[in-house]
């Protein structure tokens, strides 16, 4: 079996004595027996902790979960600042969930949570911020200051907790750059590995927004052609 990683933007093949195994213990075999320099990310190796997420053949996965094949292509995840191989700088990203006030921003002091109150976010709260969404999301190519998936999500599992009794501060802070730059295609949603649907969580946020009086900005610059004649 033979794999082509890149490698600080050069793309580098190793053979494997695997006919079938993970892309982390291939990694993890070519560090140890053909390259010590290898550089990648993991941790849990369970699926659990979202570390060693990278892409193969152009798609966000886990390394520890997915099973590579011959022939496949192994890069970073995109939209982060490269540190080296397939390791990269998630900082810049988490930090929009700042923008994005994904948390408890006004706590109700008698709030109590049920049952059925866990589960209306309780997939939401799955979340293992291993970035996938975040290099899939082609707005990122375009608008490097876009929120985000994984933000926006976190923001819908907030104000959608009823411990939250101030939900409109997080509704403002994603206007700008954020449910209304979002074009819908599920890229996100396709790659999370938790099966979250940001899409549909950002859609709900737009809903959300229009309780707030918002509306989708774009809307006032269209022209929809109602001005000529028949």
């Amino acid at each position: 079996m033979k794999i082509t990683i890149s490698r600080n933007q050069e793309k580098v093949e190793y053979k494997l004595p695997f006919k079938s195994t993970t892309l982390l213990k291939a990694l993890y075999h070519i560090k140890n027996y053909q390259d010590s320099s290898l550089t990648f990310d993991s941790n849990c190796r369970s699926g659990v902790c979202g570390a060693c997420s990278v892409r193969v053949n152009g798609k966000e996965v886990l390394a520890c979960s997915h099973k590579i094949e011959s022939g496949d292509y192994i890069e970073p995840l995109k939209y982060h600042k490269l540190q080296r191989d397939l390791k990269v700088d998630k900082k810049e990203a988490i930090e929009k969930l700042k923008v994005a006030k994904s948390w408890l921003n006004q706590p109700k002091e008698d709030a109590t949570i049920t049952p059925d109150g866990v589960k209306v976010n309780e997939k939401q709260s799955d979340c293992i911020l291993c970035h996938s969404c975040y290099s899939a999301c082609p707005v990122l190519e375009v608008n490097p200051n876009f929120i985000g998936p994984f933000a926006l999500t976190r923001a819908y599992r907030y104000i959608t907790d009823p411990r939250e009794e101030d939900s409109k501060s997080i509704i403002d802070s994603i206007q700008s750059n954020g449910i209304w730059d979002c074009t819908l295609c599920g890229e996100c949603t396709a790659v999370c590995p938790q099966g979250i649907d940001s899409k549909m969580d950002i859609m709900m946020l737009r809903s959300s927004s229009a309780q707030f009086g918002y509306s989708d900005p774009n809307f006032s610059s269209m022209d929809f052609g109602f001005g000529g004649g028949f």
